[in-house]
């Protein structure tokens, strides 16, 4: 009996102990395609078609993912919906890190609320900031506002006279315009565009006055051939490489910063923070990457990096401020 019940304890703890230990011998299953990533390739979706600043950004970055992370990916264009459409995907799809998107304030913040869809910036996880552009308001060459002042006495002394071409009513330019008016009392009339493209056209054909436009690269050759005339800009600070061009705060518009655009990449909400973790680090590299950075253009990336937390709080201030407005 006694050497029955011997056995009997032993086989017990023996069982036990095996119970106890699978989680060391068998990781769980999520956790071990985690520790595996990448294994295979990503996708990276652009809200906006092909040949734009966005693409261009995107194509550069994700070709340094490609090379360091040691797996394809594969950039895709999902155009429509002021980035809804690719926002949507972004937000449907498993947080694996196997897809992946850019994503700004405008298709987080300003396309949701203006629109009334049923996303918002915390559908996504933060990696990091790939660039960031700023906007300018510019004239044309034959304009008769030399200046930002001449401009705004003009609004101010004959509110909706002046004519602005915006990329689209509820982009930050389109808003900006709208916070001008609501809370500085200058009244311009925004004329929305599709993109640059139209809007430059409509500057050169003298359709509008003037157009606050991103300085991506298209338009800052415009600006050094003579065709623009930018006389102000979306920073709180002079540009370096527009020295001459004041910024809307010195013009009584302090607030007015928020037109520039953001370029991040995201994955879903709920992205394993390994994965994360690895992807944000692989993009601080790139970042780094002189190839890179004359790809995407020097002017527009950031000096110190921006990570996940950092742009997390551009989408998150914005927010702040544009969803009151709409």
């Amino acid at each position: 009996m006694h050497t029955a019940a011997r056995l009997l304890t032993a086989l017990t703890a023996a069982t036990l102990l095996a119970a106890c230990g699978g989680d060391d011998t068998e990781p769980d299953s999520a956790d071990s395609a985690a520790g595996d990533y990448p294994s295979e390739s990503i996708t990276f979706l652009v809200p906006y078609g092909a040949g734009g600043p966005t693409d261009l950004t995107s194509r550069t970055v994700g070709t340094c993912l490609q090379e360091k992370l040691g797996q394809t990916v594969v950039v895709e264009n999902r155009p429509g919906g002021s980035g809804a459409l690719a926002m949507q995907e972004l937000i449907g799809a498993p947080p694996d890190g196997y897809t992946l998107s850019l994503v700004t304030a405008g298709t987080m913040v300003l396309t949701p609320l203006a629109n009334d869809l049923d996303y918002a910036a915390e559908d996504i996880t933060s990696i990091g900031v790939m660039a960031e552009v700023p906007s300018v308001l510019a004239v044309g060459k034959d304009s008769p506002y030399a200046d930002a002042e001449a401009f705004f006495a003009q609004a101010e002394s004959a509110p909706g006279s002046i004519n602005v071409g915006v990329p689209g009513a509820s982009t930050p330019q389109g808003i900006e315009l709208r916070r001008l008016a609501d809370e500085y009392g200058v009244q311009v009339t925004a004329v929305p565009f599709d993109g640059n493209a139209e809007m430059t056209t409509a500057l050169l054909g003298g359709n509008v006055d003037a157009v606050l436009i991103n300085a991506s690269k298209d338009v800052v050759e415009n600006i050094e051939a003579g065709a623009f005339e930018p006389i102000a800009a979306s920073s709180k600070e002079r540009l370096p490489w527009l020295p001459d061009t004041p910024p809307l705060a010195e013009s009584g518009f302090p607030e007015l910063t928020l037109s520039g655009s953001t370029f991040g990449l995201a994955g879903p909400a709920g992205l394993p923070e390994d994965v994360t973790e690895t992807l944000e680090s692989t993009l601080e590299e790139c970042m780094a990457e002189p190839e890179v950075q004359e790809g995407i253009g020097e002017r527009y990336v950031p000096e110190e990096f921006v990570g996940a937390g950092g742009l997390a709080e551009v989408l998150t201030g914005t927010q702040e401020v544009y969803e009151p407005i709409l």
